[in-house]
């Protein structure tokens, strides 16, 4: 069976997923008291209320996790800084409590060897530029705690890059967040172009020098949606070494639902709330009376994949499912067990199992070290 394959090929080759929101679902439990809120869920144990706990992570063959460090755009300056610390403990006190599956990983060599030593290796990606503050010592402070990737925006722009979701103030990055980008290239921290407006990614690619990444973001070219990436970016990939990891999300999946989506937002407008404030959209939807949630099948995610591939290379894409940063998910890819059947879907399409291990693991991993080497220099 294909699926057998699947996990004999991931047994092999590290499996890298892009983004996990584990740690905000966490906090979003316990509070900010990072102690608490691993304590507070006992991860060994099967989790049905999470997409994430530890068995279902191994079921799936994760061998390297990007866990989200998040920071809602409610948080701003001060607060917003002390919350993505705060959810950098919160992963720290994961690997703590559990050092048998998990390992801290800051490089592509130790994400290796944890993989070797059959745990979990454990990277960091900061969701939101407004985390810094406006501030390149808290950049390098990131880095130093483990931070590999920052999502330039999120939700709403920041001062210095204009998110997907937001109405248009700089253009794309001010000279500021070019410095942004270039003190990323410089210690090392990879650039996450999901969220950002598509000015954002053209200013970004055309100011890095080391990979860019969009660590969980479908097509556009499939689905029309902002938070999608369109076919001309995708093009410049290969130029610039970086990779396009496929999300899981429906609103990105699926044209139906994105319309729906969009219907949801004209409700929340003539209600007077912004859709852009994640809390207040999951409470809106909550109660909202709109049509039922369209099914979204694994075929249209696997359609982004082969697109993504077609666009931008089989040298430039990885999978970035947003798991515990979603309501709900594709009919078989509930939760991070889901993988293998993917892969095997993969494979009955045609892929071969080279293919497959670069989209696995491989794409990403040479983009850490090519940053690591851009960093060196």
């Amino acid at each position: 069976m294909t699926v057998d394959r699947a996990r004999d090929l991931l047994t092999a080759v590290q499996l890298a997923d892009g983004h996990n929101d584990l740690p905000w679902r966490l906090r979003h439990t316990a509070g900010p008291d990072s102690v608490a809120a691993v304590a507070g869920v006992d991860l060994s144990q099967p989790q049905p209320q999470l997409h994430t706990d530890l068995l279902r992570l191994r079921e799936g063959r994760v061998g390297l996790q990007f866990w989200s460090v998040y920071v809602p755009c409610s948080l701003a300056g001060d607060g917003a800084v002390t919350a993505v610390l705060e959810q950098i403990e919160v992963v720290h006190q994961l690997v703590e409590r559990y050092p048998s599956h998990l390992a801290l990983a800051t490089t592509a060599a130790e994400a290796e060897a944890a993989f070797r030593a059959g745990k979990i290796a454990s990277m960091l990606g900061a969701e939101g530029g407004h985390s810094i503050g406006e501030s390149l010592g808290v950049l390098r402070a990131l880095r130093r705690l483990g931070v590999r990737y920052m999502t330039l925006t999120h939700n709403f722009n920041t001062p210095w890059a204009d998110s997907a979701t937001d109405e248009p103030v700089a253009g794309g990055l001010t000279e500021f967040g070019r410095d942004v980008v270039r003190e990323m290239n410089k210690i090392g921290m990879l650039v996450d172009l999901s969220h950002v407006a598509e000015t954002t990614m053209r200013d970004a690619l055309a100011t890095s020098t080391a990979p860019v990444v969009f660590t969980h973001s479908c097509c556009k070219a499939i689905n029309d949606h902002p938070r999608n990436v369109p076919d001309d970016v995708l093009g410049k990939l290969a130029g610039n070494g970086g990779v396009c990891m496929v999300s899981f999300v429906p609103q990105f999946v699926s044209p139906t639902v994105a319309a729906r989506d969009n219907e949801l937002i004209d409700a929340m407008a003539v209600a007077g709330h912004d859709h852009r404030d994640v809390g207040v959209r999951k409470r809106f939807a909550a109660s909202w009376d709109g049509p039922p949630e369209p099914q979204v099948t694994m075929a249209e995610v696997v359609a982004h994949v082969d697109h993504a591939r077609e666009a931008a290379g089989i040298d430039h894409i990885g999978i970035g499912g947003d798991y515990d940063g979603t309501g709900w998910l594709p009919t078989g890819l509930e939760d991070v067990s889901s993988y293998p059947r993917l892969f095997g879907a993969l494979l009955e399409r045609g892929w071969s199992e080279e293919e497959c291990g670069k989209l696995a693991g491989r794409n990403i991993l040479r983009a850490l070290r090519d940053a690591e080497q851009v960093a060196g220099q």
